[in-house]
């Protein structure tokens, strides 16, 4: 199941501190470029995932063209991915050994939801973190 307590959510984004973005846009006007930029704010580092923008910069971060190309530790990996292409995404981060996935707002994908469940990994489906943590009162990673 994925995770839908308050006290659940709390405690993911609290043990969290390297975010992978998989859909991350260097345009201002795309959704996954501010939540980006409002994640930096409250302290946490992330790593932004999308092949068509492979070697430029988000947000002062280097873009990757795919997780397995990171090398460092991942411990959450947020999805800007249209539904049907989640499936996928949450596959490289069960690769990577990501301990949880986060599918954005409107991104809802069962099958892939209880593939990263049963691989052990954290679940959190149609939610943004940029929504929960201010809603949840998280505060900044120190």
């Amino acid at each position: 199941m994925p995770l839908t307590r308050d006290e659940d959510i709390r405690a993911l984004l609290e043990g969290v501190r390297t975010i992978a973005m998989i859909g991350a846009s260097d345009r201002p006007d795309r959704p996954s470029y501010g939540v980006m930029a409002f994640l930096q704010r409250q302290g946490y580092r992330v790593i932004p995932v999308n092949p068509q923008i492979t070697g430029e910069h988000v947000h002062g971060e280097f873009v990757f063209r795919e997780l397995s190309q990171i090398g460092e530790p991942i411990d959450l990996v947020d999805i800007f991915r249209r539904p049907q292409a989640a499936g996928e995404a949450v596959d490289e981060a069960i690769a990577a050994g990501a301990k949880a996935v986060w599918m954005q707002l409107g991104v809802i994908n069962e099958a892939a939801a209880a593939r990263a469940e049963a691989a052990g990994l954290q679940v959190v489906m149609d939610r943004c973190p940029a929504i929960e943590i201010p809603r949840l009162g998280i505060q900044p990673v120190a």
